[in-house]
């Protein structure tokens, strides 16, 4: 069990490093590398101290425990502190693109869409009207017969042409507006299952209030993996390094137990 300890330690801690690594390195990006590299080495020397220092508990005085578990207490809040930034990076560059140039491209798309779909409605209604217009002559005897009517239509062929070639226009660029629109849709569909699960714990922890709360919920969510990983991970070290310890200070059992030999002697 011991080793099984230690090597969960070391993954957990290996992860944590690694977020607090990256999300360090990004909050002071003007020296990636460089904050990359002392990052690292921190995350090395913590790890090396909290065993050391549970390990060599009883042979030290109270000043260097006391200085010891000041600096693992530092370096696991910088650790803490970078993953919380990694965490946050990640969640803000999303909240981006969900919110970003893409939804303002569809709102423009489907507002070009409508104003061709009233074009379409408009023309469609005064047509309508010149139908009714003719029928109104034809009922009350103001023309008769089928030649009547085709003599006032003739009249009207002109604005009639006119009507029916917007309405194919319009059609044209409906069709080809919702060519350019159904790409976007689809990444924007796309962006919302990558934010589905947000919008879930938002629910859970807010209720019907949840979308004016998903920061606070991403937060919340960062905070509590934050509590749990890095400190879990030293825990987890000094419990192994005390196994060891243990293994080592027990007396080991003679596989002969020579009291007996002398007895039966």
């Amino acid at each position: 069990m011991k080793y099984l300890t230690l090597f969960t330690s070391i993954v957990l801690a290996s992860c944590a490093a690694y977020f607090s690594i990256v999300g360090l390195a990004t909050i002071f990006s003007g020296a990636f590398l460089a904050v990359a590299f002392m990052a690292s080495i921190l995350e090395f020397a913590k790890l090396v101290s909290a065993a050391w220092l549970h390990y060599e508990w009883e042979k030290v005085n109270r000043l260097i425990r006391a200085y010891f578990i000041a600096a693992i207490a530092v370096l696991m809040f910088i650790t803490s502190m970078g993953i919380f930034g990694y965490l946050s990076k990640a969640h803000i560059e999303t909240t981006v693109n969900e919110g970003g140039n893409n939804a303002l491209s569809i709102g423009i798309l489907e507002k070009k869409i409508k104003n061709q779909e009233g074009i379409v409605s408009d023309s469609e209604k005064v047509l309508a009207q010149l139908d009714a217009n003719v029928q109104k002559l034809i009922d009350s005897d103001r023309i008769r017969g089928g030649q009547g009517a085709i003599s006032v239509r003739q009249s009207q062929k002109a604005e009639r042409e006119q009507l029916t070639n917007n309405i194919n226009q319009a059609l044209a660029e409906i069709e080809k507006l919702q060519a350019e629109l159904l790409p976007l849709q689809r990444e924007q569909l796309e962006l919302e299952v990558e934010v589905g699960p947000l919008k879930y714990v938002a629910e859970l922890i807010y209720g019907e209030d949840a979308p004016n709360h998903y920061d606070s919920a991403v937060r919340w969510v960062i905070i509590i993996i934050v509590l749990v990983f890095d400190p879990l991970a030293v825990m987890l070290l000094i419990v192994s390094t005390a196994a060891f310890k243990r293994d080592r200070l027990k007396p080991k059992t003679p596989l002969i137990d020579e009291s007996q030999i002398m007895v039966m002697n």
